[in-house]
């Protein structure tokens, strides 16, 4: 039986990812994702803490044997903040999170928006080669700020890498942090949106690091000459395309080399990676109440929601 990722953790994850607030001032508010409970320390570094835990969970059995069951829990969902127009704009969003996420709480995607040098998880780096480099290559030159801009979006702005060496292939790599446990992944689809062109035809090729390997697999190629998204989707043997450090990687090359006359240019739009783990998959929104605290200073705004999620288990018989 695949191992089930605990259901506090998909929920941190999906609030972290997609929760998005806007202060008064246009800036984006600092919030703190983690389990239960409040820490007064972090409020003085953050606009908001948000905590996710477990109220209690039912096993219920959907078939006669019991062999098919459905697990629900009910989790506990608190904002804390000393503002309330921030406690009010991150309820919102919290809302709108769990109601657009409600069927699918255990996926999330991960680009390069908003991405830059100073990034601790997902990197991006060019280089050029007569063969395929691997991930640790000193051969790997990381873009700059303004570079990374170009591949926030599938906007036209592209970056492009140019070889121009006789024999040489334009590269790029895309290094993206999995925050999950590597046991409980049940997909990953890695897309490229962008084009080569060389003096012998266009297209570009990707291909995933299989770290267990050490080779680059599971090539996916396209010919166009404009921007065409390829993707390569993995359902099996996924904890060896994730190193111990949590860190999947995607390659794009060009089909074909540079000659002495003409370039190898390789063109990105935008790159992204969508993983999916097994656990809960639905969410909603059961209730919700506010219980401040103002006996102290400065006040305490809190709001707590009850969410009601499931995931369903085959039980097998030893």
């Amino acid at each position: 039986m695949n191992a089930i990722e605990n259901p506090v953790l998909t929920l941190i994850r999906l609030l972290k990812r997609y929760l998005l607030v806007v202060k008064d001032d246009g800036s984006l508010a600092k919030i703190h994702f983690g389990q239960e409970w409040l820490d007064r320390e972090l409020l003085k570094s953050f606009d908001g803490q948000i905590t996710v835990g477990i109220e209690r969970g039912e096993d219920e059995k959907l078939n006669f044997d019991g062999s098919l069951r459905r697990l629900c829990f009910f989790l506990r969902v608190n904002v804390w903040t000393f503002d309330r127009i921030i406690r009010q704009k991150i309820c919102s969003e919290i809302s709108s999170v769990l109601h657009g996420k409600r069927k699918t709480p255990n996926i999330v995607n991960y680009n390069f928006c908003g991405i830059g040098i100073t990034s601790n998880t997902h990197k991006a780096y060019h280089g050029v080669s007569a063969s395929d480099l691997s991930p640790n290559d000193y051969g790997w030159n990381e873009l700059t700020n303004d570079e990374y801009q170009k591949i926030w979006y599938s906007d036209d702005n592209r970056f492009s890498e140019s070889a121009m060496e006789n024999g040489k292939f334009a590269f790029m790599l895309f290094r993206f942090k999995i925050d999950a446990d590597e046991n409980v992944l049940k997909r990953l689809v890695l897309k490229f949106e962008g084009y080569g062109i060389a003096p012998s035809g266009n297209g570009v090729t990707i291909k995933v690091w299989n770290h267990a390997a050490s080779a680059w697999e599971n090539a996916v190629s396209g010919s166009g000459g404009n921007d065409e998204v390829l993707a390569i989707d993995l359902s099996s043997n996924l904890p060896n395309y994730v190193d111990a450090d949590g860190y999947a990687y995607l390659l794009a090359k060009t089909i074909f080399p540079s000659n002495d006359e003409t370039p190898a240019v390789l063109y990105c739009d935008y790159v992204e990676i969508e993983f999916s783990v097994n656990g809960i998959a639905y969410v909603d929104i059961v209730s919700f109440r506010d219980a401040d605290e103002v006996r102290v200073k400065p006040f305490l705004w809190r709001t707590e929601f009850l969410v009601k999620s499931w995931s369903f288990e085959n039980v097998m018989e030893e």
